[in-house]
């Protein structure tokens, strides 16, 4: 009976130990109402237990990946991160270390301070502000400066001495990247990522104020808490600068020792920026890299191999992600002849060698990595160069001018796009300048246009369409051909104006040009001037025999059917006689005035618009006789017509003689 009850204690154990993933009716619940924290609090400590001994802890037909999907979903919504940077957290932290950093992260970090050894010591400083009521201990033994602060009744930013430069708020995890630089005095030295001034200042104490130190900063903003800081903590050594660090090889060269506190994606701070656990993605963080491997580079490229006391640069990012510190520190290894040293920090966690199923250079062991679960200070990881020679590999320095070719390139092609669409940009305003008032669409537009969202009509409809197109465009031709046909531009008139407007001619070969043109059209008016008497005899011809027979067969026909042919003949007549007049006068009138505009683009509107009223004059009164003499008979048609004639020569002839002879020599007065 004994053994029986220790097997079922021992069972009973066993089942207590074993988690249980939730089943779909359970995330189902969850997933419509809110989530109880305590419950996936309790769950990610069950299944952390689990994963750790997995053999024993496991469900029957659950895998590894099933346990850590639930983990990560339950972690994300009890602390409330995203999905890629809690997947991230998971793979860097193993086990229980995760729940760890993932408290710490939630704590703030203690306050700490850094006395200025240029105007103070650490002891006498502590001693005044105890005085004031400010709890503090020192940050360790690592630290101859640091301070940190437990309590304080004062403003620790607002004391009289603060405000006289004895002490800086700095946080534990900034010093670190100064101490493994290890300033000398004499040296030149630059911090390429300045501001606000912190790092600046710990290295312009530990160089007493000698040598020469150059603070950069790519932010002019920035520049301005920068100097600021300096003045106050009594730095005098220092040139403020305003340079990408990308191009300060360019600038200036030859440093000691560099510092380049490089800007990252802030994943080590995150008590001091909680927005950092949704922001953050792939992308963010692998634009930081790139960014890094250039200023890396370039730091490199200005630091001075054959100094005597350096040739050191110092690379530190306030972030924990592998993309951003061994990856960067592997980049720079293989493109540039330097090598790790040992940074001189005696904590902190080693550097990756290889992570997943990356493998890094070995000497990444030499690198050092801070956490805020195990140092108690923001996440920060630290690398230090030596450089032992100042030549560029020559695979890396082709690669350098090959990506210098590039940029020129793609600025160039910039240059000229945006020169392209200025250019359009112009030639669309100058055309709009430039087209008339817009008239009203044809009833033809409207209807090839269709309304947007209708579909398109069948075959049908647009065969009746087009029918009525046509029926519409023979009404229209045959209204234009009853109406008196407007003067137009002759072709010679086009294309002068085309050709002026195209290129600007010299005054002599228009003076030329006119001369020419003059010369053709009295030759053509010349010509048509013989060809009228022969027109004049055929009219003449045709007149003769029209009024011969109607004399002839008056004898024959009876009183009653002469009265009706005196009535409709002479009107039949005397109506195509006109219409012979109306062809023939606007004809001769098109030609004068061909020459006119021609040869006298001075002339005003004016003139034009007097020959058309008189023109329509005359045309009238051919009409009042016409009317008067409808009873005449048709030898009266033939007078008529002889006068018609006559009055369209005089109108010719006028013309002519208004014309202004002109020698070809001459200057052209411009209009």
């Amino acid at each position: 009976m004994k053994e029986l009850a220790e097997e079922e204690l021992q069972t009973n154990i066993a089942q207590s130990e074993v988690f249980v993933l939730p089943s779909g009716q359970e995330i189902e619940k969850e997933s419509i109402e809110p989530p109880d924290l305590a419950q996936v609090n309790q769950r990610i400590k069950d299944n952390l237990h689990a994963l750790s001994d997995f053999k024993k802890n496991r469900q029957e037909g659950r895998s590894r990946h099933e346990y850590l999907k639930v983990l990560i979903k339950d972690l994300m919504t009890y602390y409330s991160y995203n999905q890629y940077f809690m997947e991230y957290l998971v793979d860097l932290f193993p086990g229980g270390q995760i729940l760890e950093f993932l408290e710490a992260c939630e704590v703030r970090r203690p306050v700490t301070i850094r006395s200025n050894s240029l105007k103070t010591r650490r002891r006498d400083l502590a001693q005044s502000l105890i005085n004031r009521g400010v709890n503090l201990d020192p940050i360790g033994k690592w630290s101859k400066v640091g301070l940190v602060v437990y309590d304080s009744s004062v403003p620790v930013g607002a004391t009289p001495e603060y405000l006289a430069g004895h002490y800086m708020l700095q946080g534990a995890s900034s010093m670190l990247p100064v101490m493994a630089l290890a300033p000398q005095e004499h040296e030149k030295i630059m911090d390429m990522c300045a501001a606000p001034g912190g790092k600046t200042s710990y290295i312009g104490a530990l160089m007493k104020n000698t040598g020469m130190l150059v603070a950069n900063d790519a932010k002019e903003e920035r520049l301005k808490s920068l100097t600021a800081n300096c003045h106050r903590m009594g730095i005098n050594n220092l040139i403020v600068c305003n340079y990408d660090g990308r191009s300060f090889p360019k600038v200036m060269g030859g440093f000691d020792r560099i510092l380049l506190d490089a800007p990252c994606s802030g994943t080590g701070v995150i008590s001091k920026d909680e927005q950092v656990k949704i922001n953050k993605s792939e992308k963010d963080i692998m634009r930081c890299s790139h960014i890094q491997k250039e200023l890396i580079l370039a730091a490199i490229d200005s630091v001075d191999s054959k100094s005597k006391t350096g040739g050191y640069v110092v690379y530190s990012t306030c972030s924990i992600m592998v993309e951003e510190n061994e990856w960067v520190v592997d980049y720079a290894l293989t493109h540039r002849n330097v090598k790790l040293v040992p940074t001189g920090l005696d904590f902190g966690k080693d550097g990756y060698t290889k992570y997943k199923d990356r493998r890094f250079h070995p000497s990444l062991n030499l690198t050092k990595r801070f956490y805020p679960h195990t140092q108690n200070m923001d996440g920060f990881f630290v690398a230090k160069f030596k450089k032992f020679a100042n030549q560029i590999p020559k695979n890396q320095q082709n690669e350098k001018e090959e990506a210098e070719d590039e940029k020129m390139k793609e600025e160039e092609e910039d240059s000229v796009e945006s020169e392209e669409e200025n250019e359009v940009g112009q030639e669309k305003e100058e055309e709009v300048v430039k087209e008339p008032t817009p008239q009203k669409k044809n009833k033809k537009q409207n209807k090839k246009k269709p309304a947007k969202g209708k579909t398109q009509k069948p075959k049908e409809t647009e065969n009746e369409e087009k029918m009525e197109d046509n029926e519409e465009e023979k009404e229209e031709e045959e209204e234009v051909k009853k109406e008196p046909t407007p003067q137009k531009k002759t072709k010679k008139q086009t294309k002068k104006k085309a050709a002026k407007s195209k290129t600007p001619k010299s005054t002599n070969e228009e003076m030329e040009i006119d001369a020419k043109e003059e010369t053709e059209e009295l030759e053509e008016v010349k010509v048509q001037e013989e060809e009228k008497p022969k027109k004049k005899l055929k009219t003449k011809r045709k007149n003769t025999e029209q009024t011969e027979t109607p004399a002839t067969e008056q004898t024959k026909i009876p009183a009653t059917e002469q009265t009706e042919n005196n009535t409709t003949s002479p009107k039949k007549k005397r109506k195509a006689a006109t219409a012979a007049m109306v062809t023939e006068a606007p004809t001769a009138t098109k030609k004068v005035k061909k020459v006119t505009n021609n040869k006298n683009k001075k002339e005003t509107v004016t003139d034009t618009k007097k020959q058309d009223e008189a023109e329509k004059s005359e045309n009238n009164v051919d009409a009042e006789k016409e009317d008067a003499d409808d009873t005449a008979s048709a030898e009266n048609i033939t007078t008529n017509t002889k006068k018609a004639k006559k009055t369209t020569n005089k109108s010719a002839t006028t013309a002519a003689k208004r014309l202004p002879k002109r020698s070809p020599n001459k200057k052209r007065k411009k209009p």
